[in-house]
């Protein structure tokens, strides 16, 4: 039975202010594809070297694919006429959602975008100037713009100009609804050819899904389309519009309670309540309901099921099973069409867009949707008849059927010879990295762990506990004074009583138990019983990894406002570390393609032999727990005794002491770091499986790996998570000075996963 899966993901109206503002404003930049260090690069790039390319493509324009960046190009185009629900507000104001679009393309399959926002209500302007400018790019996303203007936009600009021409609030919903139709029609023992439709909705998305479920096989007259005026039937009194009254059929139902009584289907594309339990009840047996109306559907799943079990719901909104969810289709339906240089998209690749959807929902699904689902692995069925958004096999499912399409149907300049090849190029393109993150919030969502904040006042602290709180994954619990937090939730945009729990030392229960704690832990250390009662009231810190030791709260994180190493220092005598274990840091950094472990960054100098092996042990393990597979380097200034330093026998005797501890995953050293990292010095070391394949660094200093981790921060392109403390006895984590509400975020997601899956 179909039932919400949690709830929507909520933010300040700051908060999504601040996001769009913060580092560079909006979400998108241009940067170089090629390396102009030269005063040689730059005469390539520019003059004289580009008049080469010019004068080809001026003989060739086909030659415009190979020499600039138009065949991965898309543009994306609004007037702002019909932005997301809030209506017509202007080319300008929906430049966030266009460039949300662009973001989107690049994410999920690797096509590079720039919106395009037309200041006009014209038509025929907005199609002159699109006409104008299409030859930059490989294809036109259009978006947001309204009926019946964009009907025209689009028909027109696909007689006008050669590259694809797609209106995603159509083709998108259309293909993704298609494909939830054939899997409910197999699940329900229904035929596409005698299926009964009822579309409630006449505006754009409603006419291009009924215009595809007929491509798809669904007979004319087996759809009865209903606007607010009911059943569009021949005849119907005043004046239709050539795009309603082309699905017009021979009818005696006059009104949508008339039209779904016995039908098998009924698509909703229209308002809140437009579909009432009385109109579901009288509806055929295995009934298929889609109320795809935002946010909210025309019928809510529970009040369907209340009446009718036997139903296959979808709707448009993540917190039920079966999103119709655009992204699902146009990032790769892009990318096929791209790929084969197609003249347009044409409907055989809509119908096979939504044919390998609908099958791909039918397999077996990868590690990275069971992530996404909580832990719980989804199975084809009443509660999974569309693909989930994070499922990886969509960027080679969908473009290859995509451009099969083109070929077979004639539309695509640039065949695929070999498809087997064209499928690795496309797995290349997907970046699992990504998922790390959502793989452990997806977790934690379902265990909702109790996590301490202990700068409860700071505002990025806070932003970021407020965020765990309304994205659901799990209780915060914020070490604060209630006055000055007051003020703090003013400055992020928040009602002052915004329900949050808090702590401090005022609860004086809480302060003799964590002094009763602290001191049975340090009577032997020289400290006094009045030494902890004074630590425990005045450090936020101590205060805070007492509730996680005596289980008041499951994990912390701290930090933001001193130095790292004062936090750890307090942490090391609070909780103390594992039995077995050194303490150490341990940071990711996530780009395209590969994810990288460091360590150690931020605890120990310069580590000893027995050192290293232990922080290369738990590395490897933490890496395992995030589902990696590892490829442990010891790093070195030398290779493999070249140059040969007392530090580089430091290094060695590591590696041989690793060997006789016969450890389960590959690790190889001492080596420098592009040897670790880069493929092409294979041949130069063929005796080692670790060379160019490495993803876990060791580094033989903590000089080394701070500096290195820090320097890819600013300027590597990617993303450092952490530094993660590895060898705590609690599940507690320490942001560096100053870091993002984000950045906090992540590192309170891994503590609460680190009180999961680890036994402390």
């Amino acid at each position: 039975m179909s039932k919400k899966k949690e709830t929507i993901e909520k933010y300040t109206d700051k908060e999504a202010l601040d996001f769009h503002i913060q580092g560079k404003p909006g979400k998108i930049e241009i940067i170089s594809s090629k390396q102009l260090s030269t005063q040689r690069d730059l005469s390539l790039a520019y003059s004289p070297g580009v008049a080469v390319p010019v004068v080809e493509i001026s003989k060739n324009p086909q030659t415009a694919y190979d020499y600039t960046s138009k065949g991965n190009l898309v543009a994306v185009i609004s007037n702002g006429s019909a932005i997301l629900g809030l209506g017509n507000l202007g080319a300008l104001a929906s430049k966030p959602v266009m460039e949300g679009k662009s973001v989107l393309f690049k994410r999920f399959a690797d096509i590079d975008s720039i919106d395009i926002e037309v200041d006009s209500k014209d038509t025929e302007e907005i199609i002159k100037t699109v006409k104008n400018i299409a030859c930059s790019f490989g294809g036109i996303n259009l978006e947001d713009i309204g009926a019946p203007e964009c009907f025209i936009i689009e028909q027109k600009l696909k007689e006008l100009v050669d590259i694809p021409i797609f209106h995603d609030d159509q083709h998108g919903t259309a293909i993704i609804t298609t494909a939830g139709l054939i899997n409910a029609l197999d699940i329900s023992g229904k035929s596409i050819k005698d299926v009964k439709i009822v579309v409630n909705g006449a505006g754009a998305s409603a006419i291009a899904c009924t215009e595809l479920f007929k491509n798809s096989g669904v007979p004319n007259d087996n759809v009865i389309m209903c606007d607010r005026k009911g059943v569009i039937y021949r005849g119907r009194p005043g004046e239709l519009s050539q795009w309603k009254s082309k699905h017009a059929v021979d009818t005696k139902k006059r009104t949508l309670e008339e039209a779904i009584k016995n039908a098998d289907v009924v698509l909703g594309l229209s308002a809140a309540g437009a579909i009432t339990q009385d109109m579901i009840k009288s509806m055929a047996k295995n009934p298929i309901v889609f109320a795809c109306a935002n946010p909210e559907p025309e019928i809510r799943p529970e009040k369907v099921l209340e009446i009718r079990d036997d139903a296959i719901i979808a709707t448009g909104r993540s917190d039920y099973p079966n999103q119709v969810n655009n992204l699902i289709g146009f990032p790769y339906i892009f990318r096929g069409a791209l790929d084969v240089q197609a003249k347009t998209i044409n409907e055989e690749m809509k119908v096979a867009a939504a044919q390998a959807i609908a099958k791909l929902a039918r397999e077996d699904v990868p590690d990275e949707v069971v992530a996404a689902y909580g832990g719980d692995r989804p199975h084809y069925g009443k509660d999974y008849i569309i693909p989930s958004t994070f499922d990886p096999r969509l960027i080679t499912t969908i473009p290859l059927a995509v451009a099969k399409a083109a070929m077979e149907s004639g539309v695509a300049q640039k065949p695929i010879q070999d498809f087997d090849r064209y499928i690795n190029e496309l797995e290349a393109r997907l970046d699992p990295s990504v998922g790390i993150m959502q793989g452990i919030n997806s977790k934690i969502k379902k265990t909702k762990k109790r996590i301490v904040f202990a700068e409860g006042e700071d505002e990025e602290s806070l932003k970021a506990a407020v965020a765990f709180k309304n994205y659901g994954l799990g209780e915060p619990i914020l070490i604060a004074n209630e006055e000055k937090l007051k003020t703090s939730l003013k400055k992020i945009g928040l009602d002052e009583n915004f329900k949050i729990q808090i702590t401090n030392s005022t609860d004086k229960d809480k302060s003799e138990k964590y002094k009763n704690y602290l001191y049975e832990k340090l009577q032997r250390k020289g400290t006094l019983e009045k030494e902890c009662d004074k630590m425990v009231k005045s450090d936020r810190v101590t205060w805070g990894s007492c509730m996680v030791a005596c289980g008041d709260a499951d994990g912390m994180v701290a930090g933001n406002t001193r130095h790292f190493s004062a936090t750890v220092d307090k942490l090391a005598q609070s909780v103390g570390t594992r039995e077995n274990e050194i303490l150490f840091g341990l940071c990711l950094y996530v780009t395209k393609g590969k994810t990288i472990f460091i360590a150690d960054t931020n605890v120990i100098e310069y580590p000893t032999s027995e050192e290293l092996v232990e922080i290369a042990i738990s590395s490897a393990r933490i890496a395992e727990m995030l589902g990696f597979d590892p490829k442990v380097a010891l790093l070195s200034h030398s290779t493999f005794g070249q140059p040969e330093t007392d530090r580089t026998k430091r290094v060695r005797q590591a590696i041989d002491m690793l060997q006789k501890k016969k450890v389960r995953f590959l690790f190889d050293g001492e080596m420098q770091p592009d040897v670790a990292l880069n493929p092409k010095f294979k041949s130069a070391y063929p005796f080692s499986k670790i060379v160019g394949n490495a993803n876990v660094l060791i580094m033989p200093s903590i000089h080394a790996a701070a500096v290195s981790t820090k320097m890819l921060k600013e300027l590597g392109g990617g993303k450092v998570i952490g530094p993660l403390l590895i060898g705590l006895a609690q599940p507690i984590e320490v942001a560096p000075l100053r870091s993002s509400s984000s950045e906090i975020l992540n590192l309170a997601s891994i503590a609460a996963y680190s009180s999961e899956v680890i036994k402390y």
